[in-house]
């Protein structure tokens, strides 16, 4: 079993806190994740806890084989009930072990940055622990599958003032190791928390 799991929970189990405590205004807020309010992202994270090797293929093959149109169609029908109830199912899910195919990591990525595409917007923090975000930082830095996030960093120095992780050669990139983490992975939003001069660079790629 991945060391990674405990921390997937505990990230999980902070959605479900940052459920728990919404408004219906805070509900329908746009995330920081493209296209989606804060209730979709949470109908993503959710979803992602039920998916298993088995359920995913079914679900990309009703999707017509579109991975987004997939994730999309999950994310929607995960969050079309009660937003009270989903509190509890982020929690329910925060014990299973379950995931699609990929790396076990991809789901401790998807729980931190997705919390923050929630928070963020709402103007809530969490100190995410740094042991985390550093496994996150590491799996993303080399990793463009989906995310892009390897291409998105080519040729930059990033390095985290609040921890000790550091990665590339180039134009330096600087700043909290959580707003790194979400530049890598394409939230625009996040180059403004961010100084040096390959900042410019990093901005201008998709």
């Amino acid at each position: 079993m991945s060391d990674d799991w405990p921390k997937i929970q505990v990230e999980r189990e902070a959605c479900g806190d940052l459920f728990e405590s919404l408004t219906p205004e805070q509900w329908a807020s746009p995330s920081w994740c493209e296209g989606w309010n804060v209730l979709e992202v949470a109908g993503h994270l959710i979803a992602a806890t039920q998916l298993s090797l088995a359920s995913f293929f079914g679900h990309l093959v009703k999707a017509g084989f579109s991975f987004n149109r997939m994730v999309d169609a999950d994310a929607k029908r995960c969050s079309s009930g009660d937003p009270s109830s989903l509190a509890a199912q982020m929690r329910s899910g925060a014990l299973r072990r379950n995931h699609p195919p990929g790396p076990v990591t991809a789901m401790l990525g998807e729980a931190v940055v997705h919390g923050e595409d929630m928070r963020r917007p709402l103007g809530i923090n969490r100190d995410v622990p740094e042991e985390t975000l550093v496994t996150v930082a590491d799996f993303y830095k080399s990793s463009s599958l989906l995310i892009g996030a390897k291409r998105r960093i080519s040729g930059l120095h990033l390095e985290a003032t609040d921890a000790a992780w550091a990665n590339g050669d180039g134009p330096e990139v600087t700043g909290n190791l959580v707003s790194l983490i979400l530049a890598m992975t394409g939230r625009r939003q996040a180059y403004a928390e961010l100084s040096g001069e390959g900042v410019a660079t990093l901005a201008a790629r998709p």
